[in-house]
């Protein structure tokens, strides 16, 4: 259990980063396609984008925020993150159809901010702790 204890803080930084890549490719995205609209042709521009996203960004999160929940006691860790974890497959799953462009955009940003503040709590929990780097 030592091992899966030392992976937290890395698991977390993976985990933000992909939250910020999320959320970059969410805003930049539609800024970039006006400029050189071929991006959309190419992985970046299409939806499986999102869902490759998604398969990083849910077992990742699942994973590490429930070390730190288990390991600091800190719940708030992870309701933020199911906040966050919800609101990305909700914009996933019911994307334009139901939320519209702008709903999809919204709600997708602000799942990866609570996923990303949920897992920055994490982190410091552990560092303060000292569990592992």
């Amino acid at each position: 259990m030592k091992i899966l204890t030392n992976t937290g803080p890395l698991l977390d930084r993976i985990a933000i980063s992909a939250s910020g890549i999320c959320a970059l490719h969410c805003l930049c995205l539609p800024l970039i396609l006006s400029t050189l609209p071929a991006l959309g042709a190419t992985f970046f521009g299409q939806e499986s984008f999102h869902v490759v996203l998604l398969w990083l960004v849910i077992p990742l999160s699942v994973v590490a925020l429930t070390m730190g929940c288990r390991t600091h006691k800190n719940w708030v860790v992870g309701v933020l993150g199911l906040v966050g974890l919800a609101l990305l497959v909700i914009a996933a799953v019911f994307g334009h159809d139901f939320l519209g462009e702008t709903g999809e955009r919204f709600a997708t940003l602000a799942g990866a901010f609570f996923i990303g503040v949920g897992h920055y709590r994490n982190y410091t929990l552990c560092r303060r702790a000292e569990c592992a780097e």
